[in-house]
């Protein structure tokens, strides 16, 4: 087999598996979403993630590092606490935090770099995205989210309430049908992003980005934070990865910037994002995960 042919066979098969993985992802944890929202009133919601007090700025942040979501796998928990009316700024914070510190990435780092790091790394992923979120709520830009993120999707007519006999149906199916009537609109995002993110992966070789973010590149952890945003590289395969492209070269701050960038976005949950968020929150997005990639890349480099 060639190198293109490889690259090709590596495309297509990230493709499957992340179109089947994401899809049982989304439709598993919209389900789970709408189950809560039926036994949680979102009053209740509001009052624990509420921006009006610090404390729920924290609980958002906690919250992200105890749900074992991925960049892409957020986003339904995300139209949940949208739907429930939670505060705009710990919305954002979880947003950053829950697939930049979930359990298996914690897990990880820690046995793969050790305490010190892994701490390091924590401490800079949960106090980055506390600040991100409190200053996007006070410059205001809730008004970048777009109106029909906040409404449940529901299937009109009797086919809402009623099954084919004109029977009620059970709450199980009616979120079931407002499950997937949410998914239909999100699939030509995730499907785009996936392809996208996709031919990246399989045409980026490790060797590539270890040369151009080695340790004697002044540019390197920049550089290897541009190079993390496109790529969708799992929470399992993020870590062994950094390691493997450390040993080829990869100064430990550029690593550091890579999986922030890979781990806190992605091309594939940027462009699921286009149906919440207007351009300039999507822009403020990017910008907090790679400030947050860059700093902690440079600050690294400088502590260790």
């Amino acid at each position: 087999m060639t190198i293109t042919q490889q690259m090709v066979f590596d495309t297509l098969n990230m493709f499957a598996f992340l179109a089947v993985e994401l899809t049982i992802l989304f439709l598993l944890i919209s389900y789970i979403v709408g189950v809560l929202q039926e036994y949680i009133p979102p009053s209740k919601i509001q009052s624990i993630l509420s921006s009006k007090n610090g404390r729920g700025y924290i609980v958002a942040g906690f919250l992200g590092a105890i749900t074992p979501f991925c960049s892409c796998s957020t986003i339904p928990f995300l139209k949940g606490l949208l739907r429930a009316k939670a505060g705009f700024g710990t919305m954002m914070v979880f947003l950053f935090a829950s697939p930049l510190l979930n359990p298996i990435i914690i897990g990880l780092f820690a046995v793969t770099f050790g305490l010190k790091v892994t701490a390091f790394y924590f401490t800079m992923a949960m106090g980055v995205s506390i600040a991100a979120g409190y200053l996007l709520e006070l410059l205001g830009f809730e008004k970048y989210v777009k109106p029909e993120a906040y409404i449940t999707p529901e299937n009109k007519g009797c086919a809402s309430s009623c099954g084919n006999s004109g029977k009620p149906i059970s709450k199980w199916t009616r979120i079931w049908n407002s499950t997937w009537s949410d998914f239909k609109k999100v699939l030509p995002y995730l499907i785009g992003g996936i392809a996208l993110g996709s031919l990246i992966y399989g045409f980026m070789p490790t060797e590539f980005v270890a040369s151009v973010a080695s340790e004697s590149n002044p540019l390197a952890v920049p550089i290897a934070a541009v190079i993390g945003i496109p790529l969708y590289i799992r929470a399992e395969a993020v870590i062994p990865l950094s390691a493997a492209l450390a040993a080829k070269g990869m100064g430990l701050g550029a690593v550091m910037a890579l999986i922030i960038g890979s781990a806190g976005a992605s091309l594939t949950e940027v462009i699921l994002l286009k149906s919440i968020f207007r351009n300039k929150m999507i822009i403020a997005f990017l910008t907090v995960i790679l400030s947050m990639a860059i700093g902690a890349g440079y600050l690294y480099t400088y502590l260790f």
